[in-house]
């Protein structure tokens, strides 16, 4: 009977499938991209022969970490150490991908050992030494994609390197990359005589603890760790399960409120069958267990759509999420996807069900079915307000798929608003902000301060100031942005010191107001940072939360500290004549195709973590105008076929189609307009929740622009469309005589 009372309105059906099935995509398309990574980190980390591992304990990710390569030497001396062998990761872009990993190694580092060569040469090979370029290995799934072979050309970041080998691991984030010499890694990355980590065999396993304390006294702000131990701690994969998570929520809350919509119009449109089901001898919990068995099957058929779905959109961009491990669907994502579209089942099942198995079999017999619903009326309103009051549960319900939609929508576009305001204040009063072309990240984008020099000599530029950005992941203080700044360049009179002094010279920080107050930190005090001490000489103030929380230290101690000697992550220029900018731009963009310059106001929205945010901003609200569209749609259907006699009514009156077509608009438009509210309204107090919260409230810039609210009303147009347009032509095409007879 579950199977049977589901197929009887296949349309309501279908569409609450479709809408728990996106979420469930979502779940497994985006758990399977953190899986990737996990995975990927896990086997560069832990499929190697090393015994331990040397790395920077504080850095963000691995791509971020930066230890001398002397460091390297000094562990080839010890007695407890068999073979050294460093590693440089990166990501850069390449013609194919923005986001392409590389893996520097030395030519001869017993790393190397488990990377098969499936055609032509290794890196330590006379071929590799001969070739007309700079070798370089291309995992099998990268020469796929860019559609390469021994012996090709091609171009990674801004160097071109001959292939000198295909190369397979059996990992697809490794084979998703490719393995360069180590100097050659360097030079692409801009990272002289710098290394990520350093893996180390021992000539004795038993030897671990008595290099561990040797490490301990020689290098006090590093980790010596075992492979396993690092492989788990990628702060870049929780982050990514975190997002991964919070979209599949947003999505399985939308398709949840949907279902127990779907739900209780069946059981209101059932009314008088439940009745005669109790009149001859069901109980209130046989009922119940049959609205809930509905629901959860339900669940379960759109989770397994959810799963074709998450199959097809990993067949497509199959080539872009191989770069990052994303090889399949695993067993343990299948499970989490159907264990939330059970509980979504049961949660959402079990409103209708408790008000099925209330229902007395006299007042359900009684039931007349129709339009029913609340007689009252609304004291202002035309008819499609009045239809919507009638049934208010529903109505409700559907309010709160939107409210849903449009408010998640609008939190994330403030967030989006107020990151691009913030991050174009810290130009301060330059003209101009300068920063590497077709870099994947601004955490990984460097220039040579040399270009900045030579662009401070063109006639129409006043000054050239560079700064270096990075993070530091500290156990004593959290997350720490460190800013550097040349004490002798314009740019770092931006910062209103309220305390203390500018820097004047290396190892001295000057600190956010923000940092301070939370650490308690007074000028003066020493600043400990991965075993490097600076002397707080200034308390500043920047306008910047995320700013404020960091610090800003000499331009040399910063490039030391990232490993990025003689780069910046920006230059800003001032201008004689800011009426010449655009000029300006336009000639710098020219004359150095490794820079990419713009105007002041515009180069924030034009970064590539922006445009990244950006782009997930647009595929969640697309996502959830799908999920929130089927659930309107799935609730003015319902409106349609309960209301059928009456339409047919109104059609015998003289109502034409366009008339009837118009009211079911008239209907989805008013809950739009309600709903976009309502979201706004849910947006604000989110936001207001999220300030609130102790350090993350500090450092999210939430902006209310105008903007924000037209999206809003935006997206309620497009739900209302998505979701009204095929009940009304439906409504319209009842013929007058067929809709009376409807029972």
């Amino acid at each position: 009977m579950v199977l049977k009372n589901l197929l009887r309105r296949q349309g309501r059906t279908l569409l609450t499938i479709l809408g728990i099935a996106i979420g469930v995509a979502a779940i497994i398309v985006l758990g399977a991209l953190a899986d990737g990574l996990e995975a990927g980190y896990g086997n560069v980390i832990g499929g190697s022969d090393a015994d331990l591992v040397l790395s920077d304990p504080e850095a963000f990710d691995i791509i971020l970490s930066s230890l001398d390569e002397d460091i390297g030497v000094q562990l080839s001396t010890m007695s407890e150490v068999a073979e050294v062998s460093a590693l440089l990761q990166g990501l850069v872009p390449t013609d194919s991908s923005p986001y392409f990993f590389v893996f520097g190694y030395p030519a001869d580092s017993f790393i190397l050992e488990r990377f098969q060569i499936t055609e032509g040469a290794p890196l330590d090979s006379r071929e590799a030494e001969q070739a007309r370029g700079r070798p370089v290995l291309l995992g099998s799934a990268a020469a796929e994609t860019m559609n390469r072979s021994v012996g090709d050309s091609v171009q990674i970041g801004d160097s071109t390197f001959r292939v000198v080998g295909i190369y397979e691991t059996g990992d697809s984030f490794e084979e998703a990359g490719a393995v360069l010499r180590l100097q050659d890694a360097q030079i692409l990355l801009g990272m002289s005589r710098q290394v990520s980590l350093f893996y180390i065999q021992l000539e004795d396993p038993n030897l671990a603890d008595r290099l561990r304390d040797r490490i301990d006294r020689l290098y006090p702000d590093l980790s010596l760790t075992t492979t396993d131990d690092l492989a788990g701690r990628s702060i870049a994969t929780d982050s990514i399960r975190i997002v991964a998570w919070g979209i599949a929520a947003l999505a399985i809350l939308i398709g949840g409120v949907g279902m127990m919509n779907a739900q209780l119009m069946a059981v209101y449109e059932r009314t008088r069958e439940i009745g005669v089901l109790r009149a001859v001898g069901w109980k209130s919990s046989r009922v119940l267990l049959m609205i809930l068995g509905e629901t959860v099957l339900i669940g379960i058929l759109g989770g397994l759509v959810g799963t074709g779905l998450a199959w097809l959109s990993l067949l497509m961009f199959a080539g872009q999420l191989s770069t990052f491990g994303v090889s399949g669907i695993q067993l343990g994502l299948l499970i989490q996807a159907f264990i939330v579209v059970l509980a979504l089942g049961v949660t959402g099942g079990v409103y209708p069900a408790i008000r099925a198995s209330r229902l007395q079999p006299i007042e359900a017999l009684r039931y007349e079915g129709g339009s029913g619903g609340d007689a009252t009326r609304l004291p202002i309103g035309g008819m499609a307000l009045q239809n919507l009051w009638r049934r208010k549960a529903r109505t409700l319900l559907t309010l709160a798929v939107i409210g849903i939609t449009i408010g998640a929508i609008v939190l994330m576009e403030a967030i989006l608003v107020g990151a691009v305001d913030t991050v174009g204040d810290f130009a301060g009063s330059a003209e101009i902000v300068i920063r590497q072309r077709d870099a994947s990240d601004t955490s990984l984008a460097f220039i040579d301060e040399r270009i900045g020099d030579r662009i401070e000599r063109m006639p129409a530029v006043e000054n050239v100031s560079g700064a270096l950005f990075t993070g530091v992941v500290s156990e004593d203080y959290g997350l720490f942005v460190m800013l550097g700044y040349s004490p002798r360049d314009a740019g770092i009179q931006r910062f209103n010191v309220v305390e203390g002094r500018l820097i004047s010279t290396n190892r001295e920080v000057m600190v956010g107001r923000a940092f301070a107050e939370a650490q308690d930190i007074a000028i003066g005090d020493l600043l400990s940072l991965t075993g490097t001490r600076f002397r707080v000489v200034g308390i500043y103030e920047s306008g910047s939360a995320w700013e404020e929380l960091g610090g800003v230290v000499t331009l040399r101690d910063a490039q030391a500290f990232a490993g990025r000697p003689n780069k910046v992550t920006f230059f800003m220029v001032d201008m004689v004549d800011a009426a010449q900018a655009q000029a300006v731009v336009d000639e710098i963009n020219a004359a150095y195709p490794e820079a990419y310059a713009a105007l002041a106001g515009d180069f924030a929205s034009d970064l590539p973590d922006i445009e990244a945010t950006q782009a997930i901003t647009n595929g969640i609200a697309v996502m959830a105008i799908l999920v929130g569209g089927v659930g309107v749609m799935n609730t003015m259907l319902m409106a349609v076929l309960e209301r059928t006699r009456e339409i047919g009514v109104l059609r015998a009156l003289g109502w034409k189609g366009r008339a009837v077509l118009g009211l079911i608009l008239r209907e989805a438009m008013i809950l739009g307009l309600i709903g976009a509210l309502s979201g706004a309204l849910l947006a604000v107090g989110l936001g207001s929740g999220i300030r609130m919260i102790p350090s993350i409230g500090e450092v999210l810039p939430i902006i209310w622009s105008p903007a924000v609210f037209m999206r809003a009303i935006l997206v309620a147009f497009l739900l209302t469309i998505v979701g009204g347009l095929y009940p009304a032509l439906r409504a319209t095409r009842m013929q007058p005589v067929e809709a009376l007879r409807y029972e």
